[in-house]
């Protein structure tokens, strides 16, 4: 800020067991080490608000701290969790004597978000703080994420608190006091005593100053003694509207934001944009208490909690990041909707559909008149779509065939109809996400095929045909103009020439081998099988001792390396390679060569043979 001055909510040690809310300056502030002002505490977020401007009271600016903690003021065998906000006012310097050094400001009050089926108190994760520009602060709004304490529920609500209400607790509440009773327990009950002038806890103002008292140093010690002892108020700070202004089961919300958008009907709407811990970001609106998403994007795939959001007044983007990457996301994706219905349907305040040009496209983007229907949803404001062609598709008898009906919306229910009758999902007509299938078709499902999308809305029910199909069984296998219905060989294109040339190179290929293999010798010539069956038998006697010779040299080594291969284990590897040998040895004697000495294939039972 403009002083320099350093507002943390941390803790003084490693091990977390000093936690302070500290202002870093000149003459630094801090709270007490005591269990009654913060006692473990998560802190959540920090603002300040500038309630000196224009103040009839001569006020200070505040700074507010969102956290949650285990409740002293419980009267409950186990920890009970509870949200809180706290306040302190900036232009505090401590006291002179009580309080040296400490927040003489410090107040803090209980935060109410009743989520539906909540028994236990829903605890703060986030908040963003909201003010338009053109108005005062008192109308500043600070909108609030909650998720359950216990893992029995899995809502997640939005509450919106005005600044105004979050003030006058602190400066009109009535204060806790904590009071023992016997077995040296502390119990809390609501202070109706007489409260010391200055009020504990409030600002420095024109009151005060009338009295003589400019800073909080001339406070007197009763006042600061009182907020030393009862720094809670009584009072519960409750949303606007007492209830949330969203709800939704599923992945637990982590982060917030919200931007202000005028719609076509002049209202300003406040769009509110959640992080989810499955790395999702929810679009929503609460038009006049009805909780409304306008749609869900999966931002990080695998899907990771998502740690920040942030607006850009420059790129006009949403910017979301989580522990492993950032993604940067349009405030609007009016182009997904591709017709009239969808437009109006999506109830973004962001987008309308120009009747001109066709088209969903942003309100900011143009400046025809675009139909738009926020809060009512009236789809009936759009002209009359153009009808659907059918489409011809063919099937023979005995086969599958798949017909497509894209779901317009995730708000939408698709159905089936076959000759304007409502199709009944059986083994052979099976319903899918995006389509119907039909499998092993007869000559009874040729007909009309119709895709109905419905969507309800606030205004009514709003039935489309998405797709429609004629479909004809043609037992002879053949469709209108003569075409093939069942899969046949292609004869001819280019793929066809290409394989013709392959095998024509391959032929080659082989008759070239062979020659060569018949000009080397290493095959025998048809004509000369028989001049080698008259070969004297000396010759082919005295080839086959060279060979055997040469075999026999070769298979000693091998035999003698190895203990595995002749050992008489019943080891299966070892089998398999004994099992080598003999088949060498049989090759061997196959060929009319002198039989091998047996001895040369003794075991080798000692190792010191080797």
């Amino acid at each position: 800020e403009k002083n320099n001055d350093l507002y943390s909510a941390t803790s003084m040690n490693f091990l977390g067991s000093e936690p302070i809310l500290m202002r870093s300056s000149p003459v630094s502030i801090r709270t007490e080490f005591k269990s009654s002002w913060l006692n473990e505490p998560h802190f959540v977020s920090m603002a300040q608000m500038p309630e000196s401007d224009k103040s009839e009271e001569g006020d200070d600016d505040k700074v507010y701290l969102f956290f949650s903690e285990t409740a002293v003021e419980c009267d409950c065998y186990n920890k009970l969790v509870v949200s809180r906000v706290a306040r302190v006012c900036k232009g505090d310097l401590g006291g002179l004597r009580t309080l040296q050094r400490k927040w003489t400001s410090f107040l803090k009050a209980r935060m109410d978000c009743p989520v539906l089926e909540s028994q236990l108190p829903y605890i703060i994760q986030d908040t963003y703080r909201w003010c338009d520009p053109e108005q005062h602060w008192k109308h500043c709004l600070f909108y609030a994420i909650f998720t359950p304490q216990s893992d029995t529920s899995d809502l997640s609500g939005v509450c919106a608190y005005r600044v105004s209400d979050i003030s006058r607790v602190f400066e009109e509440g009535k204060y806790k006091n904590p009071v023992p009773v016997e077995t040296s327990f502390v119990k809390w009950v609501m202070y109706s005593g007489e409260v010391p002038v200055p009020r504990p806890g409030a600002c420095i103002n024109n009151e005060a100053r009338k009295v003589g008292i400019t800073q909080t140093l001339d406070l007197p010690d009763r006042t600061l003694q009182f907020v030393k002892d009862k720094p809670l108020m009584d009072q519960a700070i409750q949303p606007i509207g007492e209830k949330p202004l969203l709800v939704r089961r599923g992945a637990k919300f982590t982060r917030v934001i919200v931007n202000q958008v005028q719609a076509t009907d002049g209202e300003k709407y406040h769009v509110m944009f959640i992080g989810t811990e499955e790395g999702t970001l929810l679009k929503a609106v609460n038009y006049d208490g009805e909780m409304f998403i306008i749609e869900e994007v999966q931002l990080f795939q695998p899907p990771v909690s998502i740690k920040i959001l942030q607006f850009s007044n420059v790129t006009g983007q949403l910017y979301a990041g989580s522990d492993y990457g950032a993604a940067q996301v349009p405030l609007a994706t009016c182009e997904r909707s591709l017709s009239c219905v969808d437009c109006v349907l999506a109830r973004d305040p962001y987008c309308g559909w120009d009747k001109t040009d066709k088209k969903c496209v942003s309100i900011s983007n143009s400046e025809r008149e675009l139909i738009q229907s926020v809060k009512e949803g009236n789809a009936s404001l759009c002209p009359d779509a153009d009808p659907v062609k059918p489409v011809d598709r063919f099937i023979w008898p005995g086969g599958n065939l798949k017909l497509s009906c894209p779901s317009p919306s995730n708000l939408a229910e698709t159905s089936w109809e076959r000759d304007d009758r409502l199709l009944t999902p059986s083994a052979r007509f099976q319903l899918l996400r995006d389509g119907l299938l039909i499998l092993n078709s007869s000559a009874s499902d040729a007909g009309r095929y119709r895709c109905v999308s419905v969507e309800h809305s606030k205004a009514d029910d709003y039935t489309s045909t998405v797709a429609e199909y004629l479909v004809t069984i043609n037992s002879k296998g053949f469709g209108r103009g003569g075409q093939p219905l069942s899969p046949q060989a292609q004869t001819d294109g280019p793929s066809v020439a290409g394989l013709q040339a392959v095998v024509a190179l391959l032929v080659v290929g082989l008759v070239a081998l062979l020659a060569w293999n018949f000009y080397k010798g290493h095959l025998p010539l048809p004509w000369n099988c028989g001049k080698n069956r008259a070969q004297p038998q000396g010759t082919h006697d005295q080839e086959a001792v060279n060979s055997n010779v040469t075999h026999q040299d070769a298979l000693r080594p091998a035999l003698a390396e190895s203990k595995p291969l002749v050992s008489g284990t019943d080891n299966n590897g070892r089998n398999n390679n004994h099992t080598g040998g003999e088949a060498a040895f049989n090759a061997a004697g196959e060929n009319d060569a002198p039989e091998v000495s047996l001895p040369s294939l003794q075991y080798i039972d000692d190792e010191s043979e080797i």
